[in-house]
C-alpha cells in the first residue's frame, strides 16, 4: 500500500505523520517543489518511527513523481496562502495552475489513485482537480466537511463540558462563511444538542464554526494545520482501510439536492473505490434554503475557473 501526500507544509507533512503514526501504508511518499524541503521533512518523520513505534517507510521527493508511482490514494495540499492585496481571483489563478501542474503528474503516474484535495479555494480547487484528471468524480473529492465538524464538535464539546468523543454532526455546503451545520442532526451521546444546550448558545457555536478558519489566523497570523492534517489523514484511513465511514466531504454533485455540476460538501461512505455512495438527508425548507445559497456561492466561485480556463483556450 502506498500513499503520497503532495506539499510538505504544515498541513502536508502533519497529514504525512499522521499517516506514518498510524501505519495506514507500506510506503508513504513527500513531494515538494521546494529543494530537498520534503527530503528533510520526511527524514525528521521516519526518526520517529522508533520512538512512535511504527513501521511505515517515508520518502521525500523534490518534484519527482515518479517516485510517486502505483499510489493507492494521494493528498493535494499544494498551495499558496491569501496575502495582502491579493484578489480572490489572483488566488484561485495561482493555486489552480499549481493544483493543475500536480493532478497531471499525479495522473500521468498513478491513474488509478483516489485524489483528496485540500488546496484554498477548496471547493473550486476540487472542481479544478477534477477537470485535470478527467477520472469519475467518485475518485476526486475535497476535504472540508471533517475539519469544518471537528471544529463545531470541539466547541460544543467546551460547551456542554463533555468528551468530544461522543458528539455526532453532520455540517454541508461549501468550505467557509456559507458552510451549513445542521443542529436537527447533532446529538451528544444519542441526545439531540437542541436538549442540551439553549438556542443562543448554540447559534453563537454555529457562527464560531463558520469563522473557525479565521480565528485561526487571527491567532497565529497564518492557517491552521493540526486539524486539516488530522482530517485529511482520516481520510485516508477510511480509504485505505475500506472502513466505509460517513463523512461529509466536497462530492461532485449530479443530482443529489436537486443538484447539478457543483462540488459542495456532502455526507458519504467513503471506502477503497473513494465515494461509494452520496447519501440525501432529508432536509427542512430552512436547511433546503441554506444550501442551496451556499451551493450559489460555490458555483461563482466555480466560475471564475471556468472563465479563467476559457480565456487561455481562445488566445
Amino acid at each position: 500500500m502506498k500513499v503520497t501526500v503532495v506539499g510538505a507544509g504544515n498541513v502536508g507533512a502533519t497529514c504525512a505523520d499522521v499517516i506514518a503514526h498510524k501505519e495506514l501504508a507500506n510506503e508513504l511518499v513527500l513531494v515538494d517543489i521546494k529543494e530537498n524541503f520534503s527530503e528533510g521533512k520526511a527524514l525528521d518523520i521516519w526518526q520517529t518511527s522508533p520512538i512512535n513505534m511504527y513501521d511505515t517507510r517515508i520518502k521525500g521527493s523534490t518534484n519527482d513523481y515518479s517516485k510517486t508511482a502505483n499510489s493507492e490514494v494521494v493528498v493535494i495540499t499544494s498551495g499558496l496562502p491569501r496575502k495582502p492585496g491579493m484578489s480572490r481571483d489572483d488566488l484561485i489563478s495561482t493555486n489552480a495552475g499549481i493544483v493543475k501542474s500536480v493532478t497531471e503528474n499525479i495522473i500521468r503516474y498513478s491513474p488509478n489513485a483516489k485524489i483528496i484535495v485540500v488546496s484554498n479555494p477548496l471547493d473550486v480547487m476540487t472542481y479544478c482537480a477534477y477537470l485535470t484528471s478527467k477520472v469519475d468524480s467518485k475518485r476526486v473529492f475535497g476535504m472540508a466537511g471533517i475539519l469544518d465538524t471537528a471544529r463545531y464538535k470541539a466547541f460544543l464539546a467546551e460547551a456542554l463540558d463533555c468528551s468530544p468523543k461522543d458528539i455526532q454532526a453532520v455540517l454541508m455546503g461549501g468550505h467557509g462563511d456559507t458552510m451549513v451545520p445542521l443542529p436537527r442532526y447533532t446529538t451528544v451521546g444519542g441526545i439531540p444538542v437542541t436538549e442540551l444546550i439553549a438556542k443562543d448558545k448554540l447559534d453563537a457555536i454555529i457562527d464560531r464554526t463558520k469563522k473557525g478558519g479565521g480565528e485561526i489566523v487571527n491567532l497565529l497570523g497564518t492557517s491552521a494545520w493540526y486539524a486539516p492534517g488530522a482530517a485529511a489523514a482520516q481520510m485516508v484511513e477510511s480509504i485505505v482501510r475500506d472502513q466505509k465511514r460517513i463523512f461529509p466531504v466536497c462530492a461532485w454533485l449530479q443530482g443529489e439536492y436537486g443538484m447539478k455540476d457543483v462540488y459542495l460538501g456532502v455526507p458519504v461512505k467513503l471506502g477503497k473505490n473513494g465515494i461509494e455512495q452520496i447519501i440525501e438527508l432529508k432536509l427542512n425548507e430552512e436547511e433546503k434554503a441554506l444550501l442551496n445559497s451556499s451551493a450559489k456561492a460555490v458555483k461563482e466561485v466555480m466560475a471564475v475557473l471556468d472563465n479563467m480556463n476559457s480565456a487561455a483556450v481562445s488566445k
